[in-house]
């Protein structure tokens, strides 16, 4: 994978944050690579002072971890963190669908049918930055329907941990298929108002997820670079 690109002129802290959050979800900066300050700030064109922020948001979210005699690096979890987050995660979804199942709206149900409409043109066109960018709206959104805002503040806390590893989940094709019809799944639930059947269906889906990144996440080195859509650096992403 290439690596970080320049920024734009005139960069917002969230940018700066966003952009480097970006790169370790796709892998361009991998699980415990160390973050040479100087070679980020020319490589993505800003100076140490807003470099230095984003990656104390970083670290915050858990995403980089800081050292006063190392410096800075990206984060790494141990086997036993990443099943226990994806636990923890697969019940957080499961009432956040079991509540949206109440309270979704008309509107909120058409945008997630947009959405895994988008997603299943990317996985045409093997785009998987696309579908991985989509396939989160839609658990985002999924969240944000069940209104309540201390559940979204949980989830976004957890899954921010784990999306480098639900990118990297959907690299074989069996696995990017199997999580598509969860998705179908899901959205027929949805549709149906089934929050029952909606909470086991995101239970299972984060379980599958979970069993698809375990064997050798601890070790696991850069991915293969992913086909991208032409855009301009994200905006910063709660998930």
């Amino acid at each position: 994978m290439p690596p970080p690109s320049k920024l734009t002129r005139a960069i917002l802290h969230d940018s700066v944050v966003a952009h480097l959050r970006r790169c370790i979800v796709e892998g361009a900066l991998a699980p415990g690579q160390k973050l040479n300050e100087r070679e980020l700030c020319q490589v993505i064109g800003v100076s140490r002072t807003p470099l230095r922020e984003a990656l104390k948001v970083l670290s915050a979210e858990g995403l980089v971890e800081l050292s006063q005699n190392r410096g800075a690096s990206v984060a790494t979890m141990s086997e036993d963190e990443i099943g226990d987050a994806f636990e923890l995660l697969g019940g957080l979804e499961a009432f956040a669908g079991e509540l949206a199942c109440e309270r979704i709206t008309a509107a909120e149900l058409a945008e997630i049918r947009a959405l895994h409409g988008g997603m299943l043109a990317c996985r045409a066109r093997n785009d998987l930055a696309g579908y991985y960018d989509r396939n989160q709206q839609i658990h985002d959104r999924i969240n944000a329907a069940a209104r309540n805002g201390e559940l979204s503040q949980a989830y976004a806390a957890v899954n921010r941990r784990l999306q480098a590893l639900r990118f990297r989940s959907n690299q074989q094709a069996p696995k990017w298929d199997s999580a598509i019809h969860d998705h179908h799944e899901m959205l027929l639930a949805l549709e149906a108002r089934d929050g029952a059947r909606l909470a086991r269906i995101l239970r299972d889906h984060l379980r599958s997820k979970r069993d698809a990144v375990l064997p050798g996440a601890v070790a696991a080195g850069p991915l293969p670079a992913p086909r991208h859509e032409e855009r301009r650096p994200a905006a910063a992403h709660p998930g």
